[in-house]
């Protein structure tokens, strides 16, 4: 009969643990609940399989297993979490409880793993924030800064929920910015496929033919023998090079000095620097008049929506403005000097709402017209890289082309 091993919640709240035998995985958790015990794990200790002369094998051996299991938390099963995690408690439920059922509910071993953890941390004595923080790779900065807000407010099920909406449109406005992406991506890997094909296997068949014609070559059909014969003879080490340049300037970018450098770059840059900027404008003002909206404090809820924003420069910009509001200034006149992130007619609006105390709302009206706003900027952005990426495309190829028909329009001359 099948040893199980389990945890289990007793009625004062602490943690239990112990095995048991039963004859199925079902069985083992009545036996549990018949003990007056509120399971969280139930795990089956792995047999010992019987080799062929009868003698046992290890354990790893006789369960050996080739699945492969993501140990990261997808974004779906985080909003999944925040969002019954708020029911839960918004319906009266316990929070060690409303955590045990999310762990039993699971959708996935990582991110059942990932709430057990945060089970236990919070039954030790830790506050569900620091025990979030603990795992900053599932739950970002901004999350966790939200949550502590609602734990202090006592307003905990309606900070999720509000996360949860948060979660749901970020999802949906990333989304729409990688659909636009696509279709240039793959007009720029068509592109390097064309010109590596022309390069390796178009070009060799010309240079043959010229090989035996004496007299100057155009300066073009020189150039673009001159880059075949590189790309044909050292292909994979520039090719290995450009990699390892690329993971260098990524290491690079890591590091907090580079990767204000390269936020500096995306803000002054024409066209993406813009959108970029409105992004998290569109960010800050929706977490902003979230938590105006749970009751936070402005000052607090200033302090967490800043770390939504993402780019460093503009956070740097907002921690000024907030500086300003907490020696007693307005909200609206703090962001004016930030031009870079808030236009002067947010400023405005953003004033006019804090003379009428209707802030939150307005807030998050301003971040659903800014999205719309964005929606319409990045469908007319990519409607203009289509036509400039094949553009490109056609003079790339149509340059080698022409490179290599000019010699053979005058080949009569250079035979002569």
């Amino acid at each position: 009969m099948p040893t199980f091993s389990y945890r289990a919640l007793q009625s004062d709240g602490t943690m239990a643990e112990g095995q048991l035998d039963a004859p199925g995985r079902p069985d083992a958790l009545r036996q549990v609940e018949t003990l007056g015990l509120r399971p969280v794990s139930l795990a089956e200790k792995a047999a010992a399989a019987p080799s062929k002369n009868g003698s046992p094998l290890p354990a790893a051996f006789g369960n050996l297993s080739f699945k492969f299991e993501s140990k990261k938390v997808s974004a779906k099963d985080l909003e999944n979490f925040t969002r019954l995690l708020s029911s839960l408690l918004a319906a009266g439920v316990p929070l060690s409880r409303a955590l045990v059922i999310l762990y039993k509910e699971a959708s996935s071993p990582a991110a059942q793993a990932k709430w057990k953890e945060v089970h236990d941390l919070v039954i030790d004595g830790m506050s569900l924030a620091d025990a979030m923080a603990k795992s900053p790779e599932t739950f970002p900065r901004v999350y966790t800064a939200m949550v502590e807000a609602g734990e202090a407010g006592g307003f905990l099920d309606v900070v999720l929920a509000q996360i949860a909406d948060f979660q749901a449109r970020e999802k949906d406005l990333k989304s729409k910015v990688t659909t636009a992406m696509v279709y240039p991506c793959i007009l720029l890997a068509l592109a390097l496929v064309v010109l590596t094909v022309l390069l390796v296997f178009f070009i060799p068949k010309f240079q043959k033919m010229f090989a035996s014609v004496h007299g100057s070559l155009p300066m073009i059909t020189q150039m673009i023998i001159g880059i075949s014969h590189v790309v044909r003879s050292y292909g994979l080490f520039i090719a290995t090079g450009l990699v390892v340049a690329g993971f260098l300037v990524r290491a690079w970018f890591a590091s907090e000095k580079g990767r204000r450098v390269w936020e500096n770059l995306v803000l002054q840059s024409p066209i993406v620097g813009p959108l970029t900027a409105q992004f998290a404008m569109a960010r800050f003002c929706r977490m902003l008049g979230t938590l105006l909206g749970a009751g936070v404090p402005l000052v607090h809820g200033l302090n967490v929506a800043r770390k939504s924003i993402g780019n460093q420069i503009l956070v740097d910009a907002v921690a000024q403005s907030i500086e300003h509001v907490q020696q007693g200034g307005r909200l609206g006149q703090s962001l004016a000097d930030c031009k870079d992130l808030f236009p002067g007619s947010v400023v405005e609006m953003v004033s006019v709402a804090e003379e009428s105390g209707k802030l939150d709302a307005e807030l998050v009206r301003i971040a659903s017209v800014t999205e719309a706003d964005l929606d319409r900027h990045l469908k007319t952005a990519v409607a203009f890289a289509e036509p400039l990426m094949l553009f490109l495309i056609a003079g790339f190829i149509g340059i080698i082309f022409i490179g290599m028909l000019l010699p053979v329009f005058s080949l009569q001359d250079y035979i002569k």
